[in-house]
């Protein structure tokens, strides 16, 4: 059973307006993203602290639990408000979210028993296009938070996190997009020629 949150909470600052609304071939980005990995959640959550602009998606939608703690509160939350074993989360930015992806993520974290599965590329890792494994994760992470620590890999020690190799990333994402996030209104209009 799984559990797919997507986070809505960064401030768009390089788009100059709310990226997660703005329109994606005719949609807001946020609906798209919600639309393409739909079909694998078992739940769907929207992390966000502005719900009411996110209404019109008709889902569960789910404030920050640690106000002000940044991007590994928000982490915090979306696996928190999951009632499900496996939590999917992905940022809200991310045009071309991959359900294979996320059902061969699925397969490794049953069969090796992780915690999480995580890619790492040359930007670092891809936090926020994972699949965790709440029991383990939210313990973890609370505990960093606890910690007054602040990043989003703090809690990696303590949990045993799978980590997809290069070759590994090809197969989980052949169209190599997945974690392409649109920060700036160029690489917004680029993915919108791509996803044409």
């Amino acid at each position: 059973m799984l559990t797919v949150v997507v986070q809505a909470g960064g401030q768009s600052s390089r788009m100059g307006e709310d990226k997660a609304l703005k329109p994606f071939l005719g949609k807001p980005l946020i609906q798209r993203v919600v639309e393409r990995l739909s079909p694998i959640a078992d739940e769907l959550i929207v992390t966000t602290n502005r719900p009411k602009d996110y209404i019109f998606l008709n889902t569960r939608l789910v404030a920050d639990l640690k106000p002000g703690r940044g991007a590994l509160g928000g982490l915090y939350t979306a696996i928190a408000s999951a009632s499900h074993e496996y939590v999917a989360v992905v940022a809200c930015d991310m045009p071309f979210a991959s359900i294979s992806f996320f059902e061969s993520a699925y397969r490794l974290i049953v069969k090796e028993e992780a915690d999480a599965v995580i890619a790492k590329t040359d930007e670092g890792y891809e936090p926020f296009h994972a699949l965790y494994r709440r029991e383990t994760c939210l313990p973890a992470i609370e505990a960093a938070i606890n910690e007054d620590k602040w990043k989003v890999i703090a809690w990696f020690p303590q949990a045993k996190v799978r980590e997809l190799s290069p070759d590994e990333l090809k197969a989980f994402d052949p169209s190599g997009l997945c974690f392409w996030n649109v920060n700036t209104p160029e690489e917004f209009e680029k993915a919108e020629q791509l996803a044409k």
